[in-house]
């Protein structure tokens, strides 16, 4: 599982050096492409994975200490934490889509701001159309770079959603042998594995959050 960790954090370096390049030459369209994420879902992502570790470094405890009933108990509920944040990712990936976001010939960064629906807040259009503005007074290619960020941006959290729907598969794994009781002090190495795995997928989190959605965020 380290070997398997080690070339994970190679595959994700790669994707974060294109990251790291492209947010340098086109700083000002990441900015603005960052702030048209929604900061309190992902905020709320983040806390709800955080707290995913936790039960899972619980479940790792309880199989260590032979407590089978917490075992299955903090299994569950890792797991449900788990959906929670790909259902947000769903909901996420749905706003970008509604506003023209989506990296391809439709794909408008002022199509928000002029067309905003009766639930936007005023001054959050009112801000984004004079950002969006000033960007493109700027730089005329304003709209091609930013399908750059967006590009990365389903990249990067579709490739972590998958390894999250990977790591939900081990999990339901998980609590179908805990139901029978599998997991004891002298055999809990499966748990342990997963939860290696687990907040791997944790930690890239960490670092994507930042990444993505707080790069230039003044509003």
């Amino acid at each position: 599982m380290w070997i398997f960790l080690a070339t994970e954090v190679l595959f994700f370096g790669g994707m974060f050096l294109t990251y790291t390049i492209n947010r340098h030459f086109y700083f000002t369209a990441f900015g603005i492409g960052s702030n048209t994420l929604d900061i309190k879902l992902g905020g709320f992502n983040t806390v709800v994975l955080i707290l995913s570790s936790l039960t899972m470094a619980m479940a790792v405890w309880s199989a260590q200490t032979g407590k089978k009933k917490l075992v299955t108990g903090f299994l569950i509920a890792t797991l449900s934490l788990g959906t929670v944040f790909l259902g947000v990712k769903v909901i996420e990936y749905k706003q970008k889509f509604d506003h023209h976001l989506i990296p391809g010939h439709g794909f408008d960064m002022t199509y928000r701001s002029s067309h905003p629906t009766p639930a936007d807040d005023p001054r959050e259009i009112a801000a984004e159309k004079e950002e969006v503005e000033k960007a493109f007074a700027s730089d005329l290619d304003t709209n091609a770079h930013a399908q750059l960020y967006f590009s990365l941006y389903f990249a990067m959290t579709g490739l972590h959603a998958l390894h999250m729907i990977v790591g939900a598969g081990l999990l339901v794994w998980l609590i179908k042998e805990s139901f029978r009781g599998r997991f004891s002090p002298q055999y809990n190495t499966p748990v342990e594995i997963v939860g290696f795995y687990w907040h791997f997928v944790d930690i890239v989190w960490i670092y994507l959050f930042p990444l993505l959605y707080l790069i230039d965020r003044h509003r």
